[in-house]
């Protein structure tokens, strides 16, 4: 599939077939998608939970799910998907490499960086595999882990301290879901988020 129609393809998907697992030779694929994202300093800190096992993706929605249970439409076509993936980030990692010598922020500190890049670098392999995802003719859907369930799902799944999970990716084959609400906001236009040397001056697209 050409990328342009992969990107323009692209959605959060809600519901999946549940008799139609992913084979594993595409997971791998999914992968190895997601390690050629880029990192600050090649650091690579990220780490990929893959939940595939129907007693694994049962015990994430026990422990993730506020009281374990949840009857809503989203929650009722999420769990038909037959693969989870929950990318980590490791803040350790990337404060590791920048004390190296052709870095040397030998104090470590974390104020040196502008923003957190092990999550946007966790971020940036994830959206790797949700395109993956559209060019396997699967969909796909990050969502985020509430807070106060994190403890519990560390515990599940015997998590490392250092590893932060950014969200949760759950793939498979699209089944028809509803439309979400939010699409109504419509998309917003290259014009209208788009400045050309001064913020505010706009941005006009060319024709040609």
């Amino acid at each position: 599939m050409e990328y342009a129609e992969v990107v323009r393809r692209r959605r959060m998907v809600r519901n999946y077939d549940p008799d139609r697992p992913v084979p594993p030779e595409v997971v791998d694929r999914l992968l190895g998608y997601a390690v050629h994202a880029p990192s600050a300093g090649f650091s690579q800190g990220w780490g990929f939970l893959v939940l595939a096992d129907e007693a694994d993706r049962r015990t994430f929605w026990e422990v993730t799910t506020p009281d374990g249970k949840d009857g809503s439409r989203w929650s009722q076509g999420m769990r038909r998907a037959p693969l989870i993936v929950v990318p980590h980030s490791n803040r350790e990692v990337y404060l590791e490499r920048y004390a190296e010598p052709d870095k040397g922020w030998t104090d470590r500190r974390e104020t040196r960086w502008p923003v957190p890049y092990w999550h946007v670098d966790a971020g940036f392999a994830s959206l790797l595999m949700l395109l993956g995802a559209v060019d396997e003719g699967l969909g796909a859907c990050f969502f985020g882990i509430p807070p106060g369930n994190i403890p519990g799902y560390r515990k599940a799944f015997d998590v490392p301290d250092e590893f932060t999970p950014i969200g949760a990716i759950t793939i498979g084959y699209r089944a028809a879901d509803h439309r979400s609400g939010s699409l109504g906001r419509g998309r917003r236009s290259v014009a209208e988020v788009t400045h050309r040397g001064r913020w505010g001056t706009g941005y006009e697209i060319s024709s040609s």
